[in-house]
Parts: structure tokens; sequence; C-alpha cells
């Protein structure tokens, strides 16, 4: 018997009203509706479904620092008070959180997977808030459940790290991308913000074994970003489909302090954001996820301010807020 996500209390969305009616005055917490997952029915295709992921075992086994298992409602938080940006039919809903428990990792992800291939079978774009990066794969098994696993995928991963360790002892918050294409071979992975001093040798052997695309960090400069981005969207121009990850601990540490393996290099938000618009934008792009964002270790709750942004973009992108043209 399939385990469905645990509502979130209206409490979570609550925030500041401004006194008027007018739609163009709202935000989140003023449009969001709660729903359950199982009974709800969209009345359009326009609509993103938030879910999240209230799991940190992936990063206890990779020996990180854990609290990212309270990201999903920091981030809800975060999100409340923002505007609304976009008019009558665009829907926002959130169907709850899925958890793991009793260090379950592998069962919590196959619970989201299911969540995640529901949501898509009901027309919708998820939107998960992890949780450490072992979201991922949890993702990705709703969305491979959902393209059949003969459609081409193209993974897009915003990351400092590849996650490509070895899983033969346990997965983790750093094996997924290796359990994926080892195992899918209609899978393509490519990931942006790379760090040579992030990763070992062997991982960047491994990468360029599995035929991963990378670009590294220091080489993400505004000068770089029209090719990056023309590299970018030739690489969804080769798939079926695409789904978009997120790590928040690609970003520098200055802009994001509370994540599971902060950095003092990094990407800036404004290059993460041009990123996440050009994914988010293109019609082949299915979902998104945030992941590593750790409220017990934020400043201020600066990362997590930040994590909610980068999610409204990735929002705003999929409903149409932003023009075709952005990021390039």
């Amino acid at each position: 018997m399939k385990r469905l996500p645990t509502k979130v209390s209206a409490d979570v969305w609550t925030g500041r009203t401004d006194h008027t009616e007018r739609r163009s005055s709202f935000r989140y917490h003023q449009v969001v509706e709660l729903v359950d997952l199982d009974q709800w029915q969209p009345s359009a295709d326009n609509t993103c479904a938030m879910i999240g992921f209230e799991c940190e075992e992936g990063v206890r086994r990779n020996q990180g620092r854990v609290g990212a298992a309270k990201a999903p409602n920091a981030i809800r938080q975060a999100l409340a008070s923002l505007p609304w940006k976009l008019q009558e039919g665009n829907r926002i809903v959130d169907v709850g959180n899925i958890r793991c428990e009793n260090e379950k990792l592998e069962e919590a992800q196959e619970e989201l997977g299911q969540a995640v291939s529901d949501i898509l079978s009901k027309s919708a774009v998820p939107i998960i808030l992890g949780g450490g990066h072992e979201t991922l794969y949890g993702h990705y098994l709703g969305v491979r459940k959902h393209t059949g696993k003969e459609a081409s995928l193209g993974i897009i991963n915003i990351d400092a790290h590849f996650d490509l360790r070895s899983y033969e002892s346990q997965p983790s918050s750093g094996t997924m991308f290796r359990q994926i294409l080892e195992h899918d071979k209609n899978s393509r992975y490519f990931v942006l913000g790379i760090q040579r001093f992030g990763n070992t040798q062997e991982l960047f052997d491994k990468a360029d074994e599995l035929g991963v695309r990378y670009v590294y960090e220091e080489d993400m400069t505004a000068e770089q970003m029209d090719d990056i981005i023309s590299e970018l969207k030739e690489f969804i121009e080769k798939h079926d489909h695409v789904m978009l990850t997120l790590c928040t601990d690609v970003l520098n540490a200055a802009f994001a302090p509370g994540v599971s393996a902060p950095s003092p290099f990094g990407l800036t938000p404004m290059v993460v954001r041009s990123l996440i618009r050009t994914v988010a934008t293109h019609k082949k792009t299915l979902s998104f996820d945030i992941c590593e964002v750790n409220p017990v270790l934020d400043e201020n709750g600066r990362t997590v301010k930040l994590g909610a942004y980068l999610t409204n973009e990735a929002i705003m992108g999929f409903l149409g807020g932003h023009n075709d043209d952005v990021g390039t």
C-alpha cells in the first residue's frame, strides 16, 4: 500500500497581506491551494504542484552536515510573502511532504517517485523541495515512470559536485547520478558549476567514463554565459524530456552559508537564476527540485530566502512568468 504525502499545516502558508482584493496584489500564501494528491483533479494544465521531501539520510550516509530535512517547510514559509506575479488561470498547489523515517532512504525515495509520477499524470509540474540531494533519485524515479524507459531523458544538475560515488555499500546523497547512468541507457547528465577541488580525480575519471558533460564553476563568468546557455539549450534539444535539479552548495557561501557543504568559491545567485530560467521556460522540461538548503546551519535565514527566490524563478518559468528569451 503506497503512503501518501502528509498534508502541510495551513499555518506554514501565512504572510503579509496588502489590504486589497485585487489579484495583482496577492502573494503566494493567498493563492496556494493545499490539496490531497489522491483526490485532487486539476482544472487546467498550467499548474505547479509543490511536494516536500523531509529527508537527510543520504547526507548522513555521505558524512555531511545534517539539517536539510527541515528545509521544505522553511522554504514554504519564505515563499509565502513573495508576490504572485501570474494571471488568473495559473495555479500553485501544495500536496504535502514525504518524510524519510527510521533511516529507510530507499523506501522514501520510492514514495517520492510515486508522488512525482502522480503529479505528472495530472499534467502538473512537480516542484520538489528537498531535503538532501538524495531527493534527486526519488525525483528521477517519478519522472522515468512517467516518461517510460525508452524516452531519452536529459538530467541537468546545477551543482559543485558530480555525485558519482560508488553505491556498492549503500546509496547516499553522493551516489545518485552514478546509480542512474549505470542502469538507464537512455539518460544523459549535464552538470554546471563543478569545482576542481570539490571532486577527486577518480570522480572526474568516472564522469568522463560515463559521458558526463560538465562546466567548471570558474568558467561560468558573465563573459562566457552566452556560450554556456547555448550549450545548455543544445543539450536540451537532444532529448525527449528534461528534468532540473539544483544543489544549493553550488552557490558561493557568502550568499548561501546554510548548506551541507559550503564553499568560499561557487556561483552567484544571478548566474544560477539565469540557468534556472533557461531550463524552466523550455517546453521539454518536466520538473524541478531544490536540495541541500539547511535551515539549522543558516545565518539569519539568508539561504532559505535565496532558496525560495530561486524556487520562485522555476515556478515563474514553468507557468510563463518569464519571456521566452530570458537567459539568452
